[in-house]
């Protein structure tokens, strides 16, 4: 029997908390990459902003470099000169080069840390910022318009020979660019041992580079091109980075300092190999700015980011804005309120000394800064600076589990949740008394709080199909107590 299958319906793409993501060869494909492309440069257009061109790079996940030539094509055909990145590199250098060049946009082909069966499509503004909503707005209304649609594009080399490609390496600016606030050369002349994991990510190479020439001794990891990425997805938490804290558990390193899959999120590990989870790395960030370089500016969390900011933010006179989940909100709060910092959850934090967006390399500079500063308190090993923080911060015993759903399934289980718990809100969490319910100003969630301050956040993904269940409590026992309640509630048992 022959089976004729209908066409397809073109994909709608929307953009979630930091660009779209897809399944390769599913719904990302070189036609839907067009698509996005053509919405960029209807957003630039309409700025009048053409002559100041885009800046196209690219990651190490499969085909990346391919798919980036693709949207770059689109954007020639319509007249916008490129800026094309000569090889792989971290996301943020491509935000840098945004602002370094006054560049009307930048695009990136990167999933970030999603499995690597996915590719994805970001956008920069020319603030240095993800995309923000408004932005996002224009260009998603023209991909909803162009579907079906031929997408005209220039062939690549052609427009090169023509002049109107220019490639670029970041490094060279970036190094200087990295000089104006931070000491790389006290960096470099530490006598202590790091362990740095890149995860088979684009930013391999970037952090020993950055420390060569000195005393200190850089040992990195994973430095190969691996689109399979070992196998795990290249997000550095647990227990995707177990083989790295197992190499520090063994004795020899003072300290880790963990990478994504495009770089732009930051992760830690002590001395005996013991994470340091992603709301700790926002205290201690946040506690290195006041304490050790006297600032004052605000500092923006996301909703599902740590309650020992606003605590820090009482010690030290800071004020603390609270965003959705997602750096298209943090960016541009962070540009408003003039904030030194940023921070999520997932482990991207940007800084209003440096860039408004993600630096997973950056942030893992700056926290081997505060770590030697804590040395040169007395506050050493890294463990013990752990400590300090807790003990001026207060507790943190953070958790997240994702809870994997079935795509045919995803849409009842998010209607289940959002507008059942809409409908009914929980009175008491298992037997823990709920004091005050939150919902999300995106409308994909909700965040529980029981009467010491101790919270569970149920969030539904907009990249993937999956639902986020996230735990900060004052006690290891209370955090895993949270944590089962949030998934009997995401089961629905």
């Amino acid at each position: 029997m022959t089976i004729i299958a209908e066409a397809p319906t073109p994909a709608r793409i929307v953009f979630g908390t930091d660009g779209w993501r897809a399944r390769i060869a599913d719904d990302f494909t070189f036609e839907n990459v067009r698509r996005c492309a053509d919405g960029v440069a209807q957003a630039v257009l309409a700025a009048g902003s053409r002559e100041r061109g885009v800046v196209v790079a690219y990651d190490r996940r499969f085909a990346s470099e391919h798919f980036a030539q693709a949207a770059a094509e689109v954007l020639l055909a319509h007249d916008i000169p490129i800026f094309f990145a000569e090889r792989a590199v971290p996301t943020q250098m491509s935000t840098y080069e945004v602002v370094a060049r006054g560049a009307a946009a930048g695009v990136v082909i990167t999933a970030s840390h999603n499995p690597w069966t996915d590719n994805g499509f970001k956008v920069k503004s020319p603030e240095g910022s993800a995309a923000g909503p408004e932005m996002l707005a224009v260009i998603e209304a023209a991909i909803a318009a162009n579907a079906g649609q031929p997408i005209p594009r220039r062939p690549f080399a052609e427009a090169e020979v023509a002049g109107l490609v220019e490639r670029f390496d970041p490094y060279p600016g970036y190094e200087a660019f990295l000089r104006r606030t931070l000491d790389l050369d006290a960096l470099r002349a530490a006598d202590v041992h790091v362990l740095v994991e890149p995860m088979w990510g684009s930013g391999a190479g970037w952090i020993p580079r950055l420390l060569s020439g000195g005393r200190i001794r850089v040992t990195e990891i994973h430095q190969e091109r691996n689109p399979y990425f070992g196998g795990v997805n290249p997000e550095p938490i647990r227990p995707h980075v177990d083989e790295a804290l197992g190499l520090l558990a063994r004795g020899g390193f003072d300290l880790g300092l963990l990478l994504d899959g495009d770089a732009d999120r930051a992760g830690a590990a002590d001395e005996r190999g013991v994470f340091i989870h992603q709301l700790q790395v926002t205290g201690l960030l946040m506690y290195y700015l006041a304490e050790y370089r006297g600032l004052r500016d605000p500092v923006v969390v996301s909703v599902n980011n740590t309650s020992m900011a606003r605590r820090l933010g009482e010690r030290y006179g800071i004020a603390v804005h609270e965003t959705p989940v997602g750096f298209k909100y943090i960016g541009p709060t962070m540009i408003e309120t003039g904030a030194m910092m940023g921070g999520e959850e997932s482990g991207g934090f940007g800084f209003g000394m440096h860039l408004p967006e993600r630096d997973g390399i950056y942030a893992d500079l700056l926290l081997l800064d505060l770590f030697l500063r804590e040395r040169a308190a007395g506050r050493w090993p890294v463990s013990r600076a752990i400590e300090h923080l807790h003990e001026i911060a207060g507790p943190s015993f953070y958790r997240r589990v994702d809870v994997h759903v079935e795509r045919s399934a995803y849409d009842g289980v998010k209607e289940r949740l959002l507008v059942g718990l809409r409908e009914r809100s929980p009175a008491d969490l298992d037997g823990l008394p709920v004091v005050r319910t939150q919902p999300l100003a995106t409308n994909d969630g909700y965040k529980f709080f029981t009467p010491d301050g101790s919270w569970l956040l149920v969030r539904t993904s907009g990249t993937e199909p999956l639902v986020r269940i996230y735990a900060e409590a004052s006690s290891a026992e209370l955090r895993d107590a949270l944590i089962a309640a949030g998934e009997r509630l995401v089961r629905g048992g």
